[in-house]
């Protein structure tokens, strides 16, 4: 018998991060890279360059796949539905994958379901912009509904006036998303995977901190979420995957609003391993690149159960030290308990080039998990030892 060929659309980080779990699973992983430097192509011996948006490029990847996945969303949804046709097994397959593609498709079916959304619409032009404002109140989240992704694409819209800013984004795309801004506590992530058999499982809800539209922290499980709210979430995530028919790991990211309805609202919906699931590496029996393999392949899926009370993930993005191995001595030695993974990406301020994840022994020791995690991460990036005693951590609740 011979172990599975996956094929994985994308050469990004969450590529390079199925390698390991593929590697000891014995499966043979190859990627489709946008460049020769790319992030997975360090890690995944076969690693082709070409254009995810051509769909002859796409078809002479497949040949000889047992499986193909995504490291990212972008791929044209109709390329995906050819693919198909062509006998390629796709996992997520197209009709599950648009709801992450298209915001404006999500929005409509998350209202199918019956589940959780923000006051939103489909708006066409700056007066249609202007129209839902003054209905729903003032500011509007303005997106566009394909290929946004950290903040991008996103915008607020303070008022009437301000709308008219909004021009040349409708002249690029049309119809936007607006959605009613809302008023939430923090940010939360249901993580969930689902084969194509219909199996599923849920890790823990996790609250997310954000800063500038790019995820900084996530502490596993969610600290002070009520019982009822973080189970509604998880259950919301799991009808999301089986309703839509979703396979592999779906992050579902959400606004916390205590006291008002279920407690949460429907952020926005990921179909692949996702920046809330990073902790999973090392604080969770089964990872999340593990849990897609899995899945995609329709096997039995692995115990999502926490290896610690709690765990924190902290981001590092590009600044100023361009070495960054030469800080990997006093970063180490800072944290012996500290597991650190870089995505082999040259360094560019704001871009995301790594994280450090670190499993505590107490919930009540979470802000101390906090504080040495950021050490760790701020070693990194900046290339020397901090000169504060205390790393400051973001000053949103824990």
């Amino acid at each position: 018998m011979t172990f599975p060929v996956i094929g994985v659309v994308g050469g990004g980080q969450l590529a390079r991060m199925m390698a390991p779990a593929a590697t000891a699973l014995g499966f043979e992983l190859r990627v489709l890279a946008e460049a020769e430097d790319v992030s997975a192509v360090s890690a995944v011996s076969t690693s082709p360059v070409g254009d995810y948006k051509d769909l002859q490029t796409l078809l002479d990847f497949a040949d000889g796949l047992d499986v193909m996945t995504f490291d990212h969303e972008h791929v044209p949804t109709d390329h995906l539905r050819e693919l198909l046709a062509a006998g390629v097994n796709v996992q997520p397959g197209p009709d599950a994958l648009v709801n992450a593609q298209d915001k404006l498709v999500m929005r409509a079916a998350i209202d199918g379901l019956g589940l959780p959304n923000p006051t939103w619409a489909s708006v066409p032009d700056v007066a249609a912009l202007v129209d839902f404002g003054d209905k729903t109140g003032w500011p509007v989240v303005l997106k566009m509904p394909r290929g946004g992704y950290d903040g991008k694409g996103v915008r607020i819209i303070d008022s009437a006036d301000d709308a008219a800013g909004a021009a040349e984004w409708f002249e690029a795309m049309s119809p936007l998303l607006a959605e009613a801004k809302v008023d939430f506590s923090r940010e939360l992530s249901a993580l969930v995977a689902r084969t194509p058999g219909g199996e599923a499982r849920a890790w823990p809800v996790v609250h997310t901190i954000q800063v500038d539209g790019v995820c900084d922290e996530v502490i596993a499980p969610a600290l002070g979420v009520p019982l009822e709210v973080a189970a509604a979430a998880e259950d919301a995530a799991l009808r999301i995957a089986s309703e839509l028919g979703v396979t592999g790991v779906m992050a579902v990211e959400l606004f916390e609003t205590p006291g008002s309805g279920a407690g949460f609202l429907i952020n926005e919906l990921a179909m692949r391993p996702h920046n809330t699931g990073h902790w999973t590496q090392d604080g969770s029996v089964t990872s999340q690149f593990e849990q897609h393999l899995r899945a995609v392949l329709d096997l039995p899926l692995g115990a999502t159960d926490v290896l610690g009370p709690v765990v924190v993930m902290k981001n590092f993005l590009g600044g100023a030290n361009q070495d960054l191995f030469s800080a990997f001595p006093a970063a180490l030695a800072s944290e012996p308990a500290a597991k650190v993974h870089c995505y082999g990406k040259s360094v560019r301020p704001g871009r995301k080039i790594g994280h450090v994840n670190l499993v505590g022994s107490s919930t009540a020791d979470v802000d101390s998990v906090r504080q040495r995690a950021t050490r760790v991460a701020a070693i990194i990036r900046d290339g020397r030892v901090p000169a504060e005693e205390t790393v400051r951590i973001s000053e949103e609740n824990a």
